[in-house]
């Protein structure tokens, strides 16, 4: 079953990359974006899309990285504190009294 997934998944990969490629061969005009002060940038439509997709992705990673580092920092404490409560408990615990988990009959 997982075989299957993987093909199928490559599979969709391989569509999405050679429609995407159509894309770009079939988009190669130049497009001129403007900018402020009178700048402005010549080039093909597929390499402006290209880069404000790297952009995005660029951004959305840089995005997520303070709460990235505030749970690695949660996770190094948890699992110091997992590690001192251990070495403070090395001793073993007594097994619980079967007695006092009886309802008493009066």
């Amino acid at each position: 079953m997982t075989t299957l997934l993987k093909v199928l998944s490559w599979i969709v990969r391989i569509l999405l990359f050679a429609a995407l490629f159509l894309l770009a061969v079939k988009n190669t005009e130049p497009v001129t974006v403007r900018f402020l002060f009178d700048s402005m940038w010549q080039a093909p439509l597929a390499l402006v899309v290209l880069v404000v997709l790297a952009s995005g992705a660029g951004l959305g990673i840089l995005a997520c990285l303070p709460a990235l580092a505030r749970q690695r920092r949660e996770i190094a404490a948890l699992k110091a504190e997992t590690t001192a409560g251990a070495r403070l408990s090395s001793e073993p615990m007594p097994p619980p009294d079967p007695a006092a988990d009886m309802p008493s009959q009066s």
